[in-house]
């Protein structure tokens, strides 16, 4: 059932991972650019470039598994998949952040960066109910 709690963690988690990331800067280049999502989707940089992609996906995995309820060990395992791309997301980020330049003036770095570590608790929280819940389907089984 989609009125599950885990489907309200996979909410936000797709809502920061597909709506607001939108909403925030990532970082500011030396020429005061500020560069945004869209930005690094077009960029020439693999690296970066998967960046942006690497956000989408993760906001198209956590809706995918907020409609596989009936399917909870499906659900389980996209949910780990969008944590392994939360990992990979914030490494590339981390070594992004590394290679800006240091706080000058003001600080270079956005809050975009910190987005993927709100999510992967949000995934995290939302695979630990699914595991209650399939531990209860599988405790009723039992029992008949």
């Amino acid at each position: 059932m989609i009125q599950r709690i885990q489907s309200i963690y996979l909410l936000i988690a797709a809502i920061l991972s597909g709506g607001l990331i939108f909403l925030v800067n990532f970082w500011t280049l030396e020429n005061q650019q500020i560069i945004e999502i869209l930005d690094t989707i077009y960029d020439p940089r693999f690296l970066i470039k998967s960046i942006g992609i690497s956000f989408f996906a993760s906001a198209l995995l956590s809706v995918l598994s907020i409609f596989t309820f009936k399917d909870r060990k499906k659900q389980f395992v996209l949910g780990r998949i969008n944590i392994l791309i939360n990992f990979y997301l914030l490494g590339v980020l981390t070594i992004q952040s590394l290679n800006l330049s240091g706080e000058t003036i003001v600080s270079e770095k956005g809050i975009g960066i910190f987005f993927p570590i709100v999510v992967i608790v949000f995934l995290v929280m939302a695979n630990k109910a699914i595991k209650k819940d399939e531990d209860l389907v599988k405790s009723v089984d039992r029992l008949r």
